[in-house]
């Protein structure tokens, strides 16, 4: 048998080495590209939620599929689009840096603390997202302001003037995390419970059923995926249940991000505050969960198509 060395340099790895060659860097691409797909497919709607939020005075007497309607009246169809120019700068890195983060925590959690199993996902998803969101929360500070704007009343005239307007009216770096709390506090149940969710529904199904809702993966025939299909209905179920469980602490941070915008912003300043004023005012359903309807039209789809994307990239960039 030859040497490694006698093969010579210009000999081809095994196959073993040449999935390691660059992981982080496929895994990384994986999960932005993931990441821009999800956003891209429900970026009216998310749009149309912000307003909601925040109960901006053109649509807040508006339910879910008025606001869809009368956006595109009062400011074209690119209306419904607005803010996500900053929302795919923000979220290719967010959703490469997620995913990369819940397959390392996944490897550290389970080698440092011998933890396997269920919980481990539900670990890794929560720190994977809370890692994500303190990378890329200045960005998404900056796509809430855009997309709060109504045709006619712009007070930014773009992402780069928007950053510097944060930067000098809102005491420069700090005014990029305002609202951080309540989305780190949030972003812990709904990653941990959606990653959770999705691995735990995947591992089931493919135990269970093998033949019915799994295939072999195209880069490894040892390896069962999911069927694309089933992919998707995973992924909706994950979303639906992280978004239910997380939901409050969201419409707090979009009320914290909006800050000066709003003309009770001094109401809002702390997250026990916003939570507080937003239910004294507003109350748990029209308050805490407004908007929750077209969260789940907008949340469903989104979280489908990104592990859908995610599995596929996998395959495609030779990562299982």
């Amino acid at each position: 048998m030859a040497s490694p060395a006698a093969a010579g340099p210009g000999a081809a790895l095994p196959p073993s080495a040449a999935r390691r060659d660059f992981y982080w860097l496929r895994s990384f691409i994986a999960g932005g590209v993931a990441g821009c797909c999800a956003k891209t497919t429900t970026a009216p709607l998310d749009r149309v939620k912000i307003l909601l939020q925040a109960h901006n005075h053109h649509y807040k007497h508006l339910g879910v599929f008025s606001t869809l309607c009368a956006v595109p009246k009062k400011e074209g169809y690119l209306g419904l689009y607005k803010g996500n120019g900053a929302m795919m700068i923000r979220i290719f890195p967010y959703g490469a840096i997620q995913f990369m983060a819940f397959d390392q925590y996944k490897k550290v959690i389970k080698k440092q603390f011998g933890i396997s199993g269920h919980v481990h996902r539900l670990m890794a998803g929560s720190m994977a997202g809370i890692t994500a969101v303190i990378c890329t929360y200045p960005l998404d500070m900056v796509r809430v302001r855009l997309a709060f704007q109504v045709k006619g009343e712009h007070k930014y005239m773009g992402i780069i003037h928007a950053f510097k307007m944060i930067y000098t009216k809102e005491g420069g770096f700090s005014g990029f995390y305002r609202g951080l709390m309540p989305t780190v506090v949030g972003m812990a149940p709904y990653a941990g419970f959606s990653f959770f969710t999705f691995g735990t529904l995947k591992s089931i199904g493919l135990a269970q059923a093998p033949n019915l809702l799994g295939r072999p993966s195209l880069d490894n025939p040892d390896v069962l995926v999911l069927k694309t299909h089933v992919n998707l209905l995973c992924g909706g179920i994950a979303g639906a249940i992280a978004q239910t469980i997380s939901y409050p602490l969201d419409v707090t941070r979009r009320r914290m991000q909006l800050g000066a915008v709003l003309p009770d912003s001094e109401k809002c300043l702390t997250m026990v505050q916003t939570l507080k004023y937003v239910y004294q005012q507003h109350g748990i359903r029209r308050g805490l969960y407004r908007g929750l309807s077209l969260n789940y039209i907008r949340c469903i789809p989104s979280q489908a198509v990104a592990f859908t994307t995610y599995e596929l990239m996998k395959q495609f960039l030779c990562l299982n």
